[in-house]
């Protein structure tokens, strides 16, 4: 190595990685009641809702996280859950849960105190889902609530997402299906095409691909696509270098339709209140990209361990909420960089 490559290195510096401690969350007490906390967020008025997808259920915590309700619980009847597969907050309160009563998708709409305020259901039966563990990543797995509108991946339509009313009437589509290689293999090509939908603070959104080749795309209000970046870093090289190029099929005796096994390179993303996309990778890093798609930090997350997201959500103060463990860290002042581990 020359010295002028030596000096080039030695001025680069390390690759870095900030290490994120939590600044809070909830008490012991109160988040050992959870069977499978996958969802943690907070409304304006400060209370907490949790949604416990194992248990079938969406829990409310009050501003002194002192006591904790059920205030939605299992069954298939109108304003109860059951498989429920996404949950997401408004800030004023309002928040909607999908779930599959005998196999059908269906969105509710309830009020801060968990009474149904209005739902729909989708034509059709529940599409093949692409899971990591217990959480389902497509289909109502990746809904999003913008408080006026329910943003889903919807690949099966030949659109990345599509935007429904409240009622359940089809907005729009936004995007078109990504080319993948395998689009002879409708499965495997829509379940390359399976991601994220994310609403920008100034407008437009992000869709974020979760399963094959890492990457986010940008629109427009309008859903015009601004520009595509491929999600890359030293992190993720062991990950895309043992990524198969064909995937096998699972199935069994009685079962008509076998299933290609996919697992999802990306396992949630969230955007800040500056409009920087937050992506919380298989591999436990979380990259973060600004609104003109640069790669601005690497983040890990330690709490009782190297914390792996399975959601993450930005307080009206600009907190962070992660699950599991139902943790709060302040991300708005990086913590000490530290060299990325060999």
């Amino acid at each position: 190595m020359t010295p002028l490559l030596l000096l080039a290195l030695a001025a680069a510096g390390p690759p870095r990685v900030e290490i994120l401690k939590p600044s809070g969350g909830l008490p012991a007490h109160i988040a050992g009641l959870f069977a499978e906390p996958i969802g943690f967020q907070q409304a304006r008025d400060g209370t907490h809702y949790v949604f416990d997808r194992r248990a079938h259920t969406v829990y409310r915590i009050d501003e002194s996280l002192s006591t904790a309700a059920k205030i939605v619980q299992i069954g298939q009847e109108d304003g109860r859950i059951i498989e429920p597969t996404a949950f997401d907050l408004d800030p004023g309160g309002m928040f909607v849960v999908a779930d599959a009563p005998k196999n059908v998708e269906r969105v509710q709409l309830f009020g801060p105190d968990g009474t149904r305020a209005g739902g729909f259901t989708l034509p059709g039966r529940a599409a093949p889902r692409i899971t990591l563990g217990s959480v389902v990543l497509n289909g109502l797995g990746s809904l999003q609530f913008t408080g006026r509108s329910v943003l889903m991946n919807q690949p099966e339509s030949g659109a990345l997402f599509m935007e429904f009313g409240l009622s359940g009437t089809p907005l729009r589509n936004i995007g078109v299906l990504r080319p993948t290689g395998h689009e002879q293999d409708r499965d495997v090509h829509l379940a390359l095409n399976v991601g994220m939908p994310l609403a920008h603070p100034n407008g437009g959104f992000y869709f974020v691909f979760q399963a094959g080749t890492p990457m986010f795309q940008r629109y427009d209000a309008q859903g015009k696509l601004l520009y595509q970046r491929h999600v890359e870093g030293p992190e993720l090289d062991g990950l895309l270098a043992a990524m198969p190029a064909s995937w096998p099929r699972r199935g069994g005796p009685g079962v008509g339709r076998e299933l290609p096994l996919i697992l999802p390179t990306v396992r949630t993303a969230a955007v800040d209140r500056d409009g920087n996309l937050w992506i919380a990778l298989a591999v436990p890093y979380t990259y973060v990209y600004d609104s003109d798609g640069e790669k601005v930090r690497t983040v890990q997350f330690s709490a009782a361990g190297i914390l792996s997201p399975t959601s993450l959500f930005f307080t009206a103060n600009g907190r962070l909420l992660v699950t599991p463990g139902c943790y709060a860290f302040k991300v708005t002042s990086a913590s000490p960089p530290v060299p990325d581990p060999d």
